[in-house]
Formats: C-alpha cells, structure tokens, sequence
C-alpha cells in the first residue's frame, strides 16, 4: 500500500532517477570545462570534492516524492550548503528537480519532454516560496534587490510565472519559461554526437559546454561582471569550439583549453550557468533512458540555436 498522500506513477524508479543525478554532476566534474572547477582544475574557492559532496547531499531529497517540487529544491539547497559550506550547486539543482520530477511521474506514452512542461506549467505559488527561500539561503553571488518578484519578498505568482518574467536576464530562468529548449536544442544533439564520436561521455560533455558557451551569453558571468565581458567569453570559446567540432582526438586542444582556463580565472570569470546547463543535458539524456511504460523524445532532432531574449538586470537571479 503507497503511504498517505502518496500517488502510484508509472515514471522511472527513484533509485535510478537519483543514480542518473549523480552520474550527471560526476561527469561534468570530469570534463574540462575553462573557467569552471573539475577534476583536473579548482577554482573561485572550490574543488571537485565540494561539488561531489553537494551532489551526494542534494540527491537525497530530490529523489523523493513524498515533497513538492520547490521543497524539494529548497531541502536539496539546504543540505548541499550544511555539507559544502558554500554554494555550489543551486543552479544544478533548480534545474534537476523538475528533470526528475518529471521522470518520476511520466505517464504511459508521454515524453520526458512532455512531462516536463507538465511539471513546469503545474507549480504553484507554494513552490515559488520554498524557491524564494532556497535563493535566499544559497545567497548567489551578485543577488541584489529588483521591482517585481523580488525573492525577500512573499511571492504572489506560481513559480513558473516567477521564472517567466526572469526569462530575458537569467538562463536557468530561461529553461523554466522554454520548457529547457537550450538543453533539447543544443545541449542533447552535442552530447549524442560527441559521445558517439569519442565514445567518451566526459569529452562529449567538454563539447556541450563549449557548445552552449560559445552561442549564449553566460547569465552569471553577466550578472557579475557585465553583459560585455559575457560577450567576450562567448567569443573567446568559439576558436576552441570550432576545433573540437572537427577533431578525432579532443585531447590534443587540452593545451588551449588550459590556456583558456587560466585566463578567465585569472580574471575571475567564472561561467557558471553554462556549467549548470551542462549537468542539466547530461541529466536528460540518461533520464530519457531510464525504464518507462513508453520511452519518448528524440534527442537526435536538429538544434535550434537562438540566442533567446535580450539581458537586463535580473529580479530571479539563480546561479
């Protein structure tokens, strides 16, 4: 018999939903991501290991269905910053949770994608103040005060309308609004044809990274540095891109990469939201394998590669 308020769903089990979350963060930690910490470079005050002690504590409540979808983020937050001391994984988690919750309860014949929206289009103005809350406790670097929908305040719309009127100047805000289309559009087909190619899903992740630099503005580097220098990290990751898209063997660009690495942590530049997108790609593209009643989406579509909104000052500002 299910526990009091607890529904059956047909989704993927909960011990595999959370062991695709943890492959997603471990992978992208293997990747050489220039300007972001991994295995082979830390950064901005953080190692690998505070990130992998954030995946092992945040996982725990994102896998359970027993919490709305924004405490679940909010406990997710909490216990990565009682185990890390800092924040390293808000943006991560704000996009996961409704990855999972979506693959947790994925009807019969439905898309992953498909449910997604419904998880997104469902939440509620509770959920927007277990957000709030989860923002507030991460305290992201650059957070400031703004008109509407300011986070010290109590929020009066669901939390995909919150996310929606931060669309325009913050990408994890973005993927809410879009049912994630920089994930689906140009995240998802990198992933499978670098992976294909290289047969090396860590270097596959290397390529999303780049993908996804090298074509959106980095809303964190913007928030904390400006829209142009944002613009000029998008340009300084194009050359490196361009070659890794044509390369048989990635591990020969491992000198630019260096290069490139110490020269936007030289400036402190860290590129954050790309990284968090990275994690989030990865995540979809395991989940869309898991176990369902009907496997659905095709990760192999043509990639849309817009540039979305224009950028201002944030009112959600996420990662």
């Amino acid at each position: 018999m299910m526990p009091a308020g607890r529904t059956a769903y047909a989704g993927a089990p909960a011990e595999e939903i959370a062991g695709a979350y943890l492959w997603a963060c471990r992978t992208e930690l293997e990747a050489f991501k220039p300007g972001n910490v991994s295995v082979f470079e830390s950064g901005h005050g953080m190692t690998a290991r505070h990130f992998m002690m954030s995946a092992d504590a945040s996982g725990t409540a994102l896998r359970r269905m027993d919490l709305g979808l924004g405490e679940k983020i909010y406990r997710a937050v909490a216990a990565t910053q009682a185990a890390a001391g800092c924040n390293t994984n808000l943006g991560i988690v704000l996009l996961a949770a409704p990855l999972m919750h979506a693959a947790q309860t994925r009807p019969p014949g439905t898309s992953l994608r498909s449910s997604l929206r419904h998880v997104l289009h469902s939440t509620t103005v509770r959920d927007a103040e277990w957000v709030y809350r989860a923002i507030r406790h991460a305290a992201p670097a650059g957070l400031g005060t703004v008109k509407d929908h300011d986070v010290y305040d109590a929020p009066t719309v669901t939390l995909f309308e919150a996310m929606r009127a931060a669309a325009a100047r913050d990408r994890v805000a973005f993927q809410y609004a879009d049912a994630y289309s920089d994930i689906w559009n140009i995240g998802i087909p990198r992933f499978v044809e670098f992976s294909h190619r290289w047969e090396d899903p860590a270097w596959a992740a290397v390529a999303v990274y780049l993908g996804l630099l090298s074509r959106l503005t980095d809303t964190h580097v913007a928030r904390k540095q400006g829209v142009r220098i944002a613009s000029k990290v998008s340009r300084l990751a194009r050359p490196i891109d361009r070659e890794l898209r044509t390369c048989e063997q990635p591990q020969r660009l491992l000198r630019k990469l260096h290069a490139l690495d110490h020269t936007f942590k030289t400036a402190g530049i860290n590129p954050g939201t790309t990284a968090d997108c990275t994690v989030a790609t990865l995540l979809a593209a395991r989940l869309h394998h898991l176990p369902s009643p009907a496997s659905g989406g095709n990760f192999a579509a043509p990639a849309v590669e817009s540039q979305g909104p224009p950028l201002h000052n944030n009112s959600l500002q996420i990662s």
